[in-house]
C-alpha cells in the first residue's frame, strides 16, 4: 500500500535529496516546506544543513514565537547566547542519540551549526513567516557576508569539539 500523492513520507530518498541540495547551495542549506503558504499559522519544514553553513545568531521578539527542532539525520549543534553574545547553553542533537530535539522559547538568542555532513532536521514554529525584524539579529555577531563570519562560526563549532 502506498501513500496518496498529496502525502509526504520522510524517507531516505527525501533526506538524501535535501542533503544533496544543501551541498550544492551557496549557503549550504536547503529547505522543504510542509506548509503551503508563508501565511499559514504553523510553519513546518525540513532543513538540510551542511558543516560550514552559518546561521546568524538571532531571536524572535514576537510573543509566543517559539521554535522546536528535531534531528532526523546527522548531528546539529544548538547554541543559546546571552544578550552580550556569550554562549549560555549548548546542546548536541544526534539522530538516534539521547538528545534528539530542542524547544527554544522566544525571545532566546540562538543559532545552530551542522556537526556532520548530511544533517537534516525538522523545525516547527508559529506563522505567518516574517523576515527578521529590527532587534532580532544579534548585534554582536557578523552578518553572513562579513569578513569575520568564518572565525565566528569556528568559535561556535569549538563549543562542540571533544
Amino acid at each position: 500500500m502506498s501513500f496518496p500523492a498529496s502525502h509526504l513520507c520522510f524517507d531516505n530518498a527525501l533526506l538524501d535529496a535535501l542533503s544533496a541540495a544543501a551541498v550544492a547551495a551557496p549557503r549550504l542549506r536547503s529547505h522543504r516546506n510542509l506548509h503551503t503558504s508563508i501565511e499559514e499559522p504553523v510553519q513546518r519544514l525540513l532543513i538540510g544543513i551542511e558543516p560550514g553553513s552559518y546561521v546568524v545568531p538571532h531571536r524572535h521578539l514576537r510573543p509566543g514565537y517559539d521554535e522546536t527542532l528535531l534531528i532526523l539525520r546527522g548531528s546539529l549543534g544548538v547554541l543559546v547566547f546571552d544578550d552580550d553574545g556569550r554562549v549560555r547553553e549548548t546542546m548536541r542533537l544526534v539522530a538516534g542519540g539521547s538528545q534528539t530535539g530542542y524547544h527554544l522559547p522566544s525571545p532566546t538568542w540562538h543559532s545552530v551549526c551542522a556537526l556532520q555532513p548530511g544533517t537534516v532536521c525538522f523545525e516547527v514554529k508559529p506563522g505567518p513567516y516574517r523576515p527578521l525584524a529590527d532587534g532580532e539579529r544579534a548585534p554582536w555577531a557578523p552578518a553572513e557576508s562579513d569578513a569575520g563570519t568564518a572565525a565566528f562560526l569556528d568559535g561556535m563549532l569549538a563549543c562542540f569539539r571533544d
